[in-house]
C-alpha cells in the first residue's frame, strides 16, 4: 500500500553506552539516511508488482505453517523454510546462542543448495531437459530468495549458485572463490551499507574459510575427523569478528556443531521440507509423520535446555580493541598455514597467545571507574576497582509499566537489564560482579536485575532491611536463589575495605522499609576522591545524613543525587553541606517527570557546580587514578 507522508527528519536516538544497540549504525547498515517523525499521512492506493506478489506469497506459508504444523513446530519450520523467526521463544534462542547452533536457523548455503538440488533432480526425474531444468531454476532461485526473506546469507548463497549456473550454461569456466568475489563486489556496489551487517561479514568470512581450508579437510579421512575440522575452522575464522560484535564466544561450539550440523542438514531441514509439501498435497499424511517426529523433536529442545546449563559455555573477555581484533585475525591466518603444512604446537602457540592477550586486557587498567549507564528513567551504576580486584553494580534500571491498548504492546518488551546493562558488562569484559547492591524495591531500580542474574555471575547481593516482601523483589529473588547467591539485608555501620578504597553503608538505621527514605546509601572513598550514592533519598533521609556525618560528607568529590533530580531531593541544606565537584542525575530524557526538577538544579548552578544527566549527556565515566580523577560521556569528549 502506498501513503503520502508528511514529516520531519529527526536524529536518531543515540545509543546508551559504547557497547548498546547504536541506531545511527542500524540505518547505515540498511542504507537509510535517517528517521522521519510522522506528522500526517493518507492512502493513496495500492500497488501491485513481483515483491508484493512474493511478499503475499510469503505470508500465505507463514499463515499454512501456524494452521497445519504443531504449535511446538511452528517457530522451527518458518525459520527454516521462510526465515521468519519472531515466533521463537527467547528462553530457546538464547540457548542456541550459548552453544552455538544459531546459524543453523538462518537461511543460507546449505538451505539454497539443497532446494536447489532436490528441485533440479525433481525436473531431471520428470523428464524434463538438463538444459530447461537450468533455466528454470535460474528464475526461481531468486524468487526463493524473496521468499526466505532475502537475508545476506540468502543473497549470497542465490547469487553463487546463480552466477556458476548461469556461466556453465554459456559453456563459461569460473572458480567458486571467483563468483563469491564477484558476489561481495556486487553486493557492496549494489548497497555500500551492506559491508556494515553482522550477517554480511560472517556469512562470506565462513564461506571463505571453508573454500580456502581444502588441504587442513583433506588430512583426515573420518567423517568424525572432517566434521570436527569443519566447525574448527569455520568457528576460528569468525571469532574475533564475534568478539567485535558480541563480546562473548560460544566454547560448546567447537564440538556441539559436529552433531547439530549433520543432524540439521540431514533430518530437520528435509523434514520439514517434506512435511510442508505434504501438508498442501495430504495432511492427513503430514499429520501421520508429525506424531512420530513431534515427541523426538521435543526430546531434542529437552536436550538443548539442558546442554545451555552446563558450565563454561561462553568466553566472555569484553570487546578487544580493534588493532587487537586485527593481531587474533591474523593469528587465525597464519595459524591455517601451520596446520595445512602439519606444525600443529606451532599453529597451537600462535593461536593461544592472542586468546591469552585478549582475554587478560580488561584487566591491566591501573584505575577506577564508575559508570553512570544511561538506562532512561532510572539508575545503574558500575564501579571497577584497579585491576578488577572487584566489580560492584547500584542497582540495574528498570521500566515502569503503564496499562495500554493491545495493539501498542511490543511483542518483545523492552528490558533494559537485558538491552542496556548486560551488553555493557559483557562489553567491558566483567564476567562477575562481587557486590549487587540493590538500594531498594523501586521498578526503575531493579528490574532490570533478573536479567543481568542470567547471564552475569554474582557473589553476593546487598538489600535494605526490609524490602525483600516487597512484590517487585520476588523475580530477583527467584532467580538468586535458583543460582544460589546470597543475599544480605544491609544497613548503616557495614563497610569493607579493598586496596586504597573504602566503602561504608551510612542508611538506613533501622529495619522497616517504607520507601524512598530507606535507600541504601553507600560512601565510597579512595584517598582524596569522595563520593555518595544515594538511591532514591529524600528530604528527610538527607536531614538525617547532615545530621549524622556533616564533617565526612562535606566538599564532596562526587554525589549520585537522590531520586533522579527530584523536588522532594537535593535539599538547600544538603546541596551547600556537600558542595559536589560533580553531579550526577540519572534521569529519563523528556521524562513525564520532569527531572531533574528546574528548581533542583539551579540549587547545583548558583553555586557554580557542575551537573550532568545521563539522559541528556549519555554515560558517564569518572576514572580515578592517585588523587587525579576525569569523566568522559560514552567515551568521548575526555573533561578534566
Amino acid at each position: 500500500m502506498t501513503y503520502s507522508a508528511k514529516g520531519e527528519l529527526v536524529t536518531p536516538s543515540p545509543s546508551a553506552h559504547a557497547y548498546a544497540f547504536s541506531m545511527s549504525n542500524y540505518l547505515t547498515s540498511k542504507g537509510a539516511t535517517g528517521v522521519v517523525e510522522i506528522t500526517n499521512w493518507h492512502y493513496v492506493g495500492k500497488r501491485t508488482s513481483i515483491f508484493t506478489i512474493l511478499a503475499e506469497v510469503r505470508h500465505k506459508m507463514k499463515k499454512h505453517i501456524e494452521r497445519t504444523f504443531p504449535k511446538s513446530l511452528v517457530a522451527e519450520a518458518q525459520a527454516l523454510l521462510i526465515g521468519v523467526q519472531d515466533q521463537m521463544e527467547d528462553e530457546l534462542q538464547r540457548a542456541y546462542q550459548k552453544l552455538g547452533i544459531t546459524h543453523l536457523f538462518a537461511i543460507s548455503g546449505l538451505h539454497v543448495a539443497l532446494m536447489s538440488w532436490l528441485f533440479f533432480e525433481g525436473l531431471l526425474r520428470i523428464r524434463v531437459r538438463k538444459e530447461m531444468a537450468t533455466i528454470v531454476l535460474l528464475i526461481l532461485l531468486p524468487v526463493y530468495g524473496v521468499i526466505a526473506g532475502g537475508a545476506p546469507s540468502v543473497w549470497r548463497a542465490v547469487s553463487v549458485v546463480e552466477l556458476m549456473m548461469l556461466l556453465r550454461f554459456f559453456k563459461w569456466v569460473l572458480s567458486i572463490d571467483d563468483a563469491l568475489a564477484i558476489s561481495f563486489i556486487g553486493f557492496v556496489l549494489l548497497e555500500p551499507g551492506v559491508i556494515f551487517q553482522i550477517g554480511f561479514q560472517l556469512s562470506y568470512l565462513a564461506t571463505a574459510s571453508l573454500l580456502y581450508s581444502g588441504i587442513i579437510f583433506k588430512q583426515t579421512r573420518t567423517w568424525l575427523g572432517r566434521s570436527f575440522f569443519i566447525t574448527f575452522v569455520c568457528q576460528l575464522l569468525v571469532y574475533p569478528l564475534l568478539l567485535h560484535h558480541f563480546y562473548e564466544l560460544s566454547l560448546s561450539s567447537f564440538f556441539v556443531n559436529i552433531v547439530f550440523v549433520p543432524l540439521f542438514s540431514f533430518i530437520i531441514l528435509p523434514f520439514n521440507m517434506i512435511a510442508f509439501v505434504l501438508s498442501y498435497l495430504s495432511l492427513p499424511l503430514a499429520n501421520v509423520l508429525f506424531v512420530g517426529y513431534e515427541p523426538l523433536r521435543n526430546w531434542l529442545t529437552e536436550v538443548i535446555f539442558y546442554m545451555q546449563e552446563l558450565p563454561w559455555q561462553l568466553w566472555s573477555p569484553g570487546k578487544p580493541s580493534i588493532w587487537l581484533s586485527c593481531v587474533a585475525m591474523l593469528s587465525v591466518l597464519v595459524s591455517f598455514y601451520y596446520l595445512e603444512i602439519k606444525r600443529f604446537r606451532k599453529a597451537i602457540l600462535i593461536l593461544v597467545i592472542p586468546v591469552i592477550w585478549i582475554h587478560l586486557a580488561p584487566m591491566l587498567y591501573n584505575e577506577t571507574k564508575i559508570t553512570f549507564l544511561n538506562v532512561g528513567q532510572g539508575d545503574s551504576i558500575v564501579i571497577e576497582l584497579p585491576f578488577r580486584r572487584a566489580v560492584y553494580v547500584i542497582d540495574t534500571g528498570g521500566v515502569l509499566r503503564f496499562e495500554q491498548e493491545s495493539w501498542k504492546k511490543a511483542d518483545s518488551p523492552y528490558e533494559v537489564g537485558k538491552q542496556v546493562v548486560v551488553p555493557f558488562l559483557k562489553g567491558k569484559g566483567i564476567r562477575t560482579i562481587d557486590i549487587f547492591i540493590a538500594s531498594h524495591a523501586d521498578a526503575d531500580h531493579i528490574e532490570g536485575a533478573e536479567e543481568v542474574l542470567q547471564e552475569i555471575n554474582m557473589k553476593e547481593i546487598h538489600v535494605t532491611p526490609g524490602s525483600l516482601n516487597e512484590p517487585l523483589m520476588d523475580d530477583l529473588l527467584r532467580e538468586a536463589n535458583k543460582r544460589h547467591i546470597p543475599i544480605k539485608e544491609k544497613m548503616k555501620g557495614t563497610s569493607w575495605h579493598v586496596g586504597d578504597t573504602d566503602f561504608y553503608y551510612l542508611w538506613p538505621d533501622d529495619a522497616l522499609y517504607e520507601g524512598n527514605d530507606d535507600s541504601l546509601v553507600l560512601y565510597m572513598q579512595q584517598k582524596a576522591f569522595t563520593a555518595l550514592f544515594t538511591g532514591d533519598l529524600e528530604q528527610y533521609g538527607e536531614q538525617q545524613l547532615i545530621k549524622r556525618y556533616g564533617p565526612l560528607l562535606a566538599n564532596l568529590t562526587l554525589l549520585k543525587a537522590g531520586h533522579h533530580g527530584s523536588k522532594t531531593s537535593s535539599t538547600e541544606a544538603f546541596v551547600e553541606l556537600l558542595q559536589p565537584q560533580l553531579t550526577v542525575f540519572s534521569a529519563g530524557l523528556h521524562n513525564r517527570y520532569g527531572h531533574p526538577h528546574e528548581e533542583v538544579v539551579q540549587r547545583f548552578v548558583s553555586r557554580d557546580l557542575v551537573t550532568w544527566t545521563t539522559g541528556v549527556n549519555g554515560s558517564i565515566e569518572i576514572r580515578i587514578r592517585d588523587n587525579r580523577w576525569s569523566v568522559s560521556v560514552n567515551e568521548k569528549g575526555l573533561v578534566q
